[in-house]
């Protein structure tokens, strides 16, 4: 439990900004008696650019202060959970992608006609394998009903291997969403905590470099990288193309999950057992759970920003089933550290 009122300071202490104050006063002060002094002509823009680097320099030291050696020491503990979690959540963005279709290799398409058409599309040909080449036709049925084409143009199989492939990558990716902004929240409180303590000028123009000296390792804010499936139609003159792209982000795999199941026949020992993995029955076993860790009892209750996940009690790859007696809620100190044991 991260107890965020240990870490609040005391009172501000405001004399660092009082000095960054005299300094700006001094510095005017000095340049208006040389100007008067020497007749030199010392414009507003030169004053503002040595106050600058005065305050720079003033920014350099605090940072190297005991002051902020002391807050930074105070807080280090949780600086510390919260890159483990950012580590953690960076590993689950690394999810498998398909590799239903393979690589056919790679060729050059170029124009050897006297007259010298332009067939500007025919540079966008992609031979990769996550895209396929196909007609208009295809192109605009794609978008109508996306989950069943790229299940029938890249080769996804309903089987049981499959479904449980794309269930563990929707559970991966749905923890990283959800660790992601949790990891967010659990930051700003932290930093929130010690703003009375850190002078204000460096908490609004410096705050960046702030959690770079306190020791936050740096949190990736954008979304993840969701595989894409791309139609592509490029007509024969090469004059005019289209493109469908179809992204697997996590509404889309809730649908493909779905979109298998229906189309699987399981055996009848299996069929009545196994529960379909998707985003509302996370929910479910949360719930069931009351949102507390299995293992180390933690919950959302003491811990409000903890990451729960869901774990097979026995691991899919030593015959558990995705079963409801077979579902348990762990955080995601005690799912790292599990792995696939049997606990």
């Amino acid at each position: 439990m991260i107890n965020y009122d240990s870490v609040i300071m005391n009172k501000s202490n405001g004399k660092v900004i009082v000095v960054f104050i005299l300094l700006y006063g001094l510095i005017s002060g000095i340049f208006s008696l040389l100007s008067q002094a020497l007749q030199l002509f010392i414009t507003p823009a030169v004053i503002l650019l040595v106050t600058s680097v005065f305050l720079l320099l003033l920014v350099e030291i605090y940072f190297r202060s005991k002051r902020f050696k002391e807050i930074k020491k105070s807080i280090e503990f949780h600086i510390n959970e919260c890159n483990e979690l950012n580590e953690y959540i960076l590993k689950l963005k690394e999810g498998e992608i398909w590799r239903g279709s393979q690589f056919v290799g790679q060729a050059f398409l170029s124009d050897t006609s006297r007259n010298n058409f332009q067939r500007s599309y025919w540079s966008q040909i992609d031979n990769v394998n996550d895209t396929i080449n196909c007609s208009l036709s295809i192109c605009r049925n794609a978008k109508s009903d996306p989950i069943k084409y790229i299940s029938k143009y890249f080769n996804i199989i309903p089987t049981e291997e499959n479904l449980v492939h794309f269930e563990n990558i929707l559970n991966k990716f749905e923890s990283a969403e959800t660790g992601r902004k949790l990891l967010v929240e659990q930051q700003h409180k932290l930093i929130s905590g010690i703003s009375s303590k850190i002078p204000q000028l460096i908490f609004k123009f410096w705050n960046k470099r702030l959690k770079e000296e306190l020791g936050f390792s740096f949190v990736e804010m954008k979304d993840i990288h969701f595989q894409k499936f791309t139609f592509q139609y490029v007509s024969s003159g090469g004059n005019s193309s289209a493109k469908c792209v179809v992204i697997l982000d996590i509404d889309n795999l809730n649908n493909l999950v779905i979109y298998l199941n229906d189309r699987i026949n399981f055996r009848k020992s299996i069929k009545g057992q196994r529960a379909l993995i998707t985003s509302y029955l996370r929910l479910q076993i949360k719930e069931r759970d009351n949102f507390t860790c299995k293992i180390c009892r933690n919950s959302v209750s003491i811990e409000p920003n903890l990451l729960l996940e869901i774990d097979h009690i026995v691991p899919v790859s030593k015959g558990g089933l995705s079963s409801l007696d077979n579902l348990q809620t762990l955080c995601w100190r005690c799912n790292r550290s599990k792995g696939s044991k049997m606990i």
